[in-house]
This record gives structure tokens, sequence and C-alpha cells, in this order.
């Protein structure tokens, strides 16, 4: 198998711009408005290699459904919003074939959806023209009804990545994992091994880790996610938040208390609670 990075997290909101405005204020520097042609908008918050894409609907009434081989992106998050409310709603590793891995995801009984190809316009930092494409490939785990996960792969990453995009005033520098809850996290280890391509995985009692090239998923019980966070989680399966590095673990803690932003610290991590992000548990560590 291939293994496949971390390459994006989607979190849905309601309101984008009072999304933005919350991830500003924890000290995230975040993008202007993009728009996709399937019905949904999004900003974007990027690390090197990786990045948040809070993501709201723009127009429900081009939003196509989900049907037989064709997976839809805005119907799932629109479904999303109703059913689960804001949060985490879908993981994408990185992908350098995006067709090849959907054969994959058919081999491995993961997925069987047409890749979707899509490009829109984006907007550079001195605020010109930029034009990005990308293919995505689906996976699907039917046990874990409110995720959804897929690859992606990026046509003109050159133009997508940029440094200037990647300075943030809480210091974060990088992506150390994505965390996942779920009652028996073993119940989803032939599912996440496919999907990352990692088979040689960490295996507890409190739950999994797939160490990809570039960060590592992790899925905990619910009492382990509460014991190692401080936050109290249902049984059902989600994702959760993330683990992000930072330059200096002690002046992050510093600007929040000055800023008014509540964190606990757990440890050698810095927890952020879902209520001051979008449902979005963000622990923050020493790089």
């Amino acid at each position: 198998m291939t293994a496949r990075g971390l390459d994006h997290l989607v979190v849905a909101t309601h309101d984008l711009d009072a999304a933005a405005k919350t991830w500003d204020r924890i000290g995230f520097q975040v993008g202007a408005e993009n728009k996709h042609p399937f019905g949904t908008k999004n900003r974007i918050i990027q690390m090197p290699g990786f990045f948040i894409e809070l993501v709201a609907i723009n127009d429900p009434a081009v939003i196509s459904e989900t049907f037989g081989r064709n997976f839809s992106f805005a119907a799932f998050n629109r479904d999303f919003l109703t059913r689960a409310g804001e949060g985490p709603s879908m993981l994408a590793l990185e992908s350098r074939d995006a067709k090849a891995d959907a054969a994959a995801f058919v081999k491995g009984g993961i997925g069987d959806f047409e890749p979707v190809f899509f490009e829109r316009r984006g907007l550079r930092p001195d605020g010109s023209d930029v034009h990005v494409a990308f293919t995505l490939a689906f996976a699907e785990d039917p046990t874990m009804p409110d995720g959804s996960f897929f690859v992606c792969q990026q046509h003109r990453p050159d133009d997508f990545w940029n440094p200037a995009f990647q300075s943030h005033a809480n210091g974060a520098v990088g992506i150390s994992s994505v965390m996942l809850t779920a009652e028996n996290p073993t119940d989803h280890h032939v599912f996440l091994s496919a999907f990352t391509g990692i088979r040689d995985f960490i295996s507890t009692s409190t739950g999994l880790v797939f160490k990809t090239p570039r960060g590592s998923v992790e899925m905990m019980t619910p009492i382990a996610f509460a014991r190692r966070c401080g936050v109290m989680v249902d049984d059902a399966p989600r994702l959760r938040g993330l683990r992000v590095r930072v330059a200096d673990l002690d002046e992050t803690a510093m600007r929040f208390e000055a800023s008014g932003v509540q964190s606990v610290r757990k440890g050698d991590w810095l927890v952020l609670g879902p209520e001051e992000l979008t449902e979005t548990v963000i622990v923050f560590e020493q790089a």
C-alpha cells in the first residue's frame, strides 16, 4: 500500500465569517473566502503541507446529492451541519494520483466512488488572482456516518501553498496529528489502515495510532480522550480535532491568557476546548 500523509481537515460551520473571526482570535491567519462550483464556500488556514478548511454552504440550489458512485462533498457537509452540528466533518490525506487511490479504495473494500475533479479561483497574499485545481477520491467507513474521508491531489501545488499564508500569531508551525474518538477503536482499524496505507500501526487498550508521512491519525476511546485532553465526548465515532506544533508553547499560553482565550494545560499539552473553536478540539504542543 502507498502511505498517505495528512493533507487537511474540513471543519463545517453555519457561519463562515463568524468562524473565521473565532479562529483569527485564537491566532490563526485565516485566508480569504473561496467559492466551490458545487455549492459550498471555504476559508483556509495553511501550515506547511497541511491546512484547515472552514466550510459553509454557499448555494443550496446547486448542491447535488450523493448517488451511486457519485459522492457529494457539499451534500455531506450540508447534512452533517443538520444532523451533527458544527465541527470536524471530513479528513483528507494527500494524493499523488487520485485515480489510482480510488482504485485502491475499491480493492480495499472502503469505497467505490468516481474521482471528482474541480478548479477554482484563489487569491495570493498580494491580492492577485491564482488558479488552483484538485482531484478528490472518496472512501467510506459505514460505521462512522458523521465522518467522511478522501484524498486530495493538488494539480497546481505551487499556486496553492504559500509561506506568506503560514505565519500565525499563535506560533503554529505544523501538524502533529488528527484526533478521532470511538467507543471501540479496533472496529475501525481495517478502514483506517486501508485509507492511510499504513499496515504497521500502533494498537493499545486506549486506541490506535497510524503514523503517516505527515503527522498521525489517532483514534482514542472517549475515556482516553477525556483523560488526555480534559474534554468529555460521546461514544459516537467522530473526528474531534487536531494536535498542532508551535514554536514556543509558553509564548502561546501567554498570548491566550492576554487575549482572554480559555485554554487548559494538560501536561505537555495546551488544550482549547470545542466551545472555543467551532466544536473543534485543538491541542498545542512544543515543536
